[in-house]
């Protein structure tokens, strides 16, 4: 069982962030989250997109938000259970709470903040009729191994950023990439939009647009995709070993809404700003999963909630301890790894 002080359910930037306040506090961190890597919807859905209301930041595209977010936490080295969704809880004898995951990893910890922006992702699947014959034996919804198709036939439908920037880093580990999208328009970044072009140029991606799906075929396994081009009907009989729809993630609150936690609108209430505690002591909500009377739903706003949930945090843990706030340019920053960030001490000399 992984035990830490507290548990974060999502590894967006607002439960990024909150490893570092609790870190302030000298309090560890472990983080779930369904996706396999950390960033929520900030790596999933838009890594290459900019964001322009983080302080300090004009302009900061949002995979680098959660690659500055990590490198700012590492010193106080957070736990993850990544690709692994939170299911059940349970509160102990002693007033901790047991988090277990679909599959089946326990995590105890004093206190449980629910991070989840706005739920578990689940995948938005095309309306295929056979879809469920090949899904994990042909079709998968997220690439979490790319060497898995290593020197195999893919095809990738969709027209976002996973969909652009997945058939780029495939196409050199694949031995045939073909990109289906149901527009001529792709929504991506435009450099992703010119490298898929450059490569279609090269023989590297095939590229069939406007386009959709419409059918599936094999026996034990996925083995064919029939294709319809939608401007001129013609129909392609394409082989393949894997297909990859990237049509975007639904989000839910999934397990979570079933915790006995009180929900308004697919939200969890939260204390109005206090430190955004749920009905339930020792559980909070932060970031988007949470709502309250004036709630707008930033990532700023995020920051600002895992700051005060971590503060309440360190009393429930230590009801008997006073913590005295220091500012990071006074205090400096003393990493669990031994590290030590501070401002230079001035030199005091005597005048003779």
């Amino acid at each position: 069982m992984i035990t830490t002080d507290i548990l974060i359910i999502g590894a967006g930037p607002t439960g990024l962030f909150a490893v570092f306040e609790a870190g302030l506090l000298q309090l560890k961190c472990h983080i779930i989250d369904a996706l396999p890597q950390p960033g929520g919807q900030c790596s999933e859905l838009y890594p290459k997109k900019p964001i322009y209301d983080i302080p300090g930041f004009p302009e900061v595209l949002a995979g680098d938000l959660v690659d500055n977010l990590l490198e700012q936490i590492k010193p106080f080295q957070p736990g993850f259970t990544l690709g692994e969704r939170a299911e059940t809880i349970e509160k102990q004898e002693d007033g901790s709470f047991v988090v277990t995951t679909n599959k089946g990893t326990q995590h105890k910890a004093p206190i449980v903040a629910i991070a989840g922006g706005l739920g578990s992702f689940e995948p938005r699947k095309p309306q295929l009729p056979n879809l469920s014959d090949f899904e994990d034996n042909g079709i998968v919804y997220m690439i979490k191994e790319p060497e898995a198709f290593r020197n195999r036939k893919v095809l990738i439908a969709g027209g976002g950023d996973s969909a652009l920037d997945w058939s780029i880093f495939l196409a050199d580990v694949a031995s045939e990439v073909t990109l289906v999208h149901r527009r001529n328009e792709f929504r991506g970044a435009l450099d992703s939009v010119e490298k898929v072009q450059q490569l279609k140029n090269q023989g590297k991606i095939n590229l069939i647009t406007p386009a959709e799906v419409r059918g599936l075929e094999g026996k034990d396994k996925l083995e064919k995709v029939r294709i319809e081009k939608t401007d001129t009907g013609e129909k392609i009989d394409l082989v393949v070993d894997d297909f990859i729809p990237l049509f975007g993630l639904s989000p839910k609150l999934g397990p979570i809404a079933d915790w006995g936690l009180e929900i308004e609108k697919n939200a969890i209430k939260v204390d109005n700003t206090l430190d955004y505690q749920t009905n339930i002591p020792g559980i909070y909500a932060i970031g988007d999963v949470n709502t309250y009377p004036g709630k707008l739903k930033l990532i700023l706003c995020g920051f600002h909630e895992a700051t005060l949930m971590c503060q309440s945090a360190y009393q429930r843990i230590f009801p008997d301890k006073k913590y005295v706030m220091k500012y990071t340019t006074v205090g400096g920053v003393t990493g669990f790894d031994g590290s030590k960030k501070e401002a230079p001490k001035a030199v005091v000399k005597a005048i003779e």
